[in-house]
């Protein structure tokens, strides 16, 4: 018996201090940056860990001069909803067909689908530069949001279809017997089931359209259009860099991505979880 209560005391102690260790891993690097923002520069190259003497608030009104973070964070915002819901909306459907239908063609399309997913999304740069140029799209929202749900639709319709193939049949047989069609039934019945892989799969291509950088730098080149990624390049010079705005614009940027994981966390887990028993 004592044995067996020295186990569970070891056992229990290696579970906190594994929970501690990676609470402090996690947000640590989130401490520093925050302390980074409230130091100048000479404070920050003399040592990036130290405790500032002086509390430089002065560099979040820089941030927002020097890179227009208020809007540069508007801009990443509507590029980054605009994507998701135009994905979700393009893939629960193409999910649905795929994972309930069985027309011959549909596990081809399936596969060609997944091939997606092993594309190198930046091996297409140059591909992709000369079809913006060619379409006169340069500096166009609509084009960048196109690009972006087109690299994120593999990766949603292959979460979408193995959620739904972990579904009941049984509702799809009770839904039609009460005179629900296709359309009715994905939307009044298979989509709200849904909602954790759904909310899931939105974190994934919220965070891929807020933080993109290697399309927003060649397809924007209007300063007024800039997201955040391109913005941040506007706090390096040729010689000099500011550190404390720039670490200050990255406290600002990761506000509204916070603010949405809390709201969605307990469907994201759901999903994820749901995820590895499904499909």
């Amino acid at each position: 018996m004592k044995n067996y209560r020295t186990s569970k005391r070891i056992k229990t102690f290696a579970q906190y201090f594994i929970a501690v260790f990676m609470a402090v891993v996690t947000f640590f690097p989130l401490i520093v940056t925050f302390i980074s923002s409230l130091k100048t520069n000479d404070e920050i190259l003399l040592g990036m860990f130290s405790i500032p003497k002086e509390l430089h608030f002065q560099n979040y009104p820089d941030a927002i001069r020097i890179a227009n973070a208020l809007r540069s964070i508007g801009n990443s915002l509507f590029v980054a909803i605009v994507t998701l819901i135009v994905t979700v909306v393009i893939a629960m459907p193409a999910a649905y067909v795929i994972a309930r239908k069985s027309f011959g063609y549909l596990k081809a399309a399936y596969f060609l689908f997944m091939a997606g997913v092993m594309v190198p999304v930046h091996c297409t740069l140059v591909s992709v530069s000369k079809i913006s140029s060619a379409l006169g799209t340069k500096n166009s929202y609509t084009f960048l949001i196109l690009i972006y749900t087109a690299f994120n639709l593999s990766q949603a319709i292959f979460l979408f279809t193995g959620y739904i193939r972990g579904l009941d049949r049984g509702l799809d047989e009770a839904a039609k017997i009460d005179g629900c069609g296709d359309l009715k039934l994905l939307t009044m019945i298979i989509t709200p089931i849904c909602k954790p892989i759904i909310a899931t799969e939105a974190i994934l291509v919220f965070i891929y359209g807020y933080s993109e950088l290697i399309f927003s730098l060649i397809l924007i080149t209007d300063s007024n259009k800039y997201t955040i990624s391109r913005a941040m390049l506007n706090f390096t010079a040729n010689f000099t860099t500011d550190y404390g705005p720039q670490f200050a614009f990255v406290i600002m940027s990761m506000i509204p991505m916070l603010i949405i994981y809390l709201f969605l966390h307990e469907k994201v887990e759901a999903g994820m979880l749901a995820g590895a028993v499904k499909g």
